[in-house]
């Protein structure tokens, strides 16, 4: 009964261009919890329950707000599931971490040790040095990079076909980005690497995003760039980050070119909303140091 409400309710959500895959696999959690006691329906202190046995606060929040919006749905329909209240495992947003920019030498650095994987003569190691090189010159997500077919890479740029919440867009590429991708196919052809992925390993697929995760990872690790585990510091995804704070960097101190490139940028980067461009800000010191000063200046020219 709940697996069969819970297949209804994802596939309402994908119908409207979510992938939904975080929330349908806790969901499916919680229905082979609940149901291991016999439930059909949803039940408060089963969801207290199920919460409880989370690793952390935060993960015990996040499972309780996509459970009860599922209930939300369920009650809807049929007003034996049961409703907890709202925030009774809090109601705060974990911190967005600090993102941790990346120098030019760190990013050549990995790309050069990734040529080092094994096996040795093989695509793979070239997968991962172009694939990280691509994310770095243009700020995309791991998702939207693997998720690049062979024919998205066009005389305009990267199609992006699988972009969040299903949107689409045209990456255009500057020449030297262009050349590298050309330099990926040729070795591509060279090594007789096949399948429709524009990044392949050598099963002929694009590598799995996890994996991906934890090479990137043991290469930074490898180069002193991160502590061990169970320490913060670099991650893969501030290859996206540096992106986006270098281009803010070299944008014109003045507001009116801010605006224009804040809105260029959102679009380049595929945030649904510029206000997740202007989060980027934070990130950036010499920027938010020169808004500062211009500030001060049209104060100290105001009370003048």
């Amino acid at each position: 009964m709940l697996n069969s409400d819970i297949s209804c309710y994802v596939a309402l959500h994908r119908g409207l261009g979510r992938k939904f895959s975080e929330q349908c696999r806790m969901l499916q959690l919680f229905a082979d919890y609940a149901e291991r006691f016999g439930d059909q329906h949803t039940k408060i202190e089963r969801i207290y329950d199920w919460c409880r046995t989370a690793s952390s606060q935060n993960v015990s929040r996040r499972r309780f707000d996509v459970v009860r919006n599922f209930c939300l749905y369920a009650h809807a329909e049929d007003q034996t599931h049961e409703v907890p209240p709202v925030g009774v495992f809090g109601r705060g947003k974990r911190q967005r971490p600090t993102p941790h920019i990346i120098e030019p030498e760190q990013i050549r650095a990995i790309m050069q040790a990734a040529l080092d994987l094994p096996p040795t003569g093989k695509i793979s190691p070239y997968t991962y040095h172009y694939l990280f090189g691509v994310l770095a010159a243009t700020g995309l997500r791991i998702s939207e990079a693997l998720a690049l077919q062979h024919d998205d890479f066009v005389a305009d740029g990267l199609i992006i076909r699988h972009g969040k919440f299903g949107k689409q867009r045209l990456l255009p590429l500057q020449p030297s980005t262009r050349q590298a991708l050309g330099s990926y196919l040729s070795i591509r052809k060279k090594l007789g690497a096949v399948g429709d992925d524009l990044f392949v390993t050598t099963r002929g697929r694009a590598p799995h995003k996890t994996a991906t995760h934890i090479i990137f990872m043991r290469l930074v690790r490898k180069l002193g760039f991160r502590g061990p585990t169970g320490t913060s510091g670099m991650r893969m995804h501030d290859l996206r980050h540096t992106f986006a704070v270098r281009s803010l960097e070299s944008c014109p101190r003045d507001r009116e070119a801010i605006a224009h490139h804040m809105a260029a940028l959102s679009t380049y980067l595929g945030h649904v909303d510029v206000a997740h461009t202007y989060w980027y800000l934070e990130a950036t010191p010499v920027l938010l140091r020169d808004i500062t000063a211009a500030g001060e200046r049209l104060f100290m020219g105001d009370v003048a």
